[in-house]
């Protein structure tokens, strides 16, 4: 979609999002009438928990939204889930969600900003980030602030995964029509830039369904990264 169908010019939710009321369906989540996530994703997102947990260990999920991912990531052998959620609304039901929940998982409350630096270095074995952009000026870059810290919560040969689906769409829309090169000269230049490997990265394309009546993307195909933190 473009992106003054989600952003008023100069918005910035950042102080207003964790009080925000959110309208969800079992389709649809929506916060301040902005798309966070549609049940079309699922496919995509199990595949993105996959990669997070194929490392086993501890596990960190930044963006609860639907629990699509999180369920999923329930699913593996791992020890420990770690789900960041800023939305107050949200993390209730991340915490109905954590109740009991085996695997252990772990609420965290806050802006990730306001909780990773509170996270010890090298102490996870797989990340997945999925949240959404709180403000125009990131609206394509929010990731990146993040992979940095990323690289150093994760042991070495750990596994990080994101997505940026709102971004990307828009990138597609605009400038390209491969994923796979969008990626390349969009993600890759910041991913070697905080210290991640060329031969480390790879990335998974995969077919995808998307209804018509999305707002943020109408692409048939989505990318999953796989990014291996190097053990030297």
């Amino acid at each position: 979609m473009a992106t003054e169908l989600v952003y008023q010019k100069g918005e910035d939710f950042k102080n207003v999002w964790d009080k925000a009321q959110t309208k969800r369906t079992d389709t649809h989540l929506e916060i301040m009438g902005k798309p966070v996530m549609e049940r079309w994703e699922t496919p995509y997102m199990h595949k993105l928990a996959e990669i997070a947990t194929s490392h086993g260990g501890r596990v960190l999920e930044v963006g609860f939204g639907m629990a699509i991912s999180a369920t999923a990531v329930q699913s593996f052998d791992i020890q420990e889930h770690v789900i960041i959620e800023y939305n107050g609304e949200v993390y209730k039901n991340l915490e109905e969600f954590a109740d009991g929940a085996v695997p252990k998982v772990t609420p965290m409350k806050g802006m990730w900003e306001q909780v990773v630096p509170k996270l010890d270095d090298e102490s996870f074995d797989g990340i997945l980030y999925d949240t959404y952009p709180l403000s125009e000026a990131t609206w394509h870059t929010h990731q990146f602030a993040f992979l940095k810290e990323a690289r150093r919560l994760l042991k070495p040969g750990g596994v990080l995964t994101y997505c940026n689906l709102t971004s990307w769409g828009e990138y597609m829309k605009g400038a390209y029509s491969d994923i796979t090169k969008m990626f390349e000269e969009t993600q890759m230049p910041k991913l070697l830039e905080i210290g991640f490997k060329k031969e480390n990265i790879t990335t998974e394309t995969m077919k995808i369904s998307v209804p018509k009546e999305c707002k943020y993307y109408n692409h048939g195909e989505m990318i999953a990264p796989y990014i291996i933190k190097q053990k030297f």
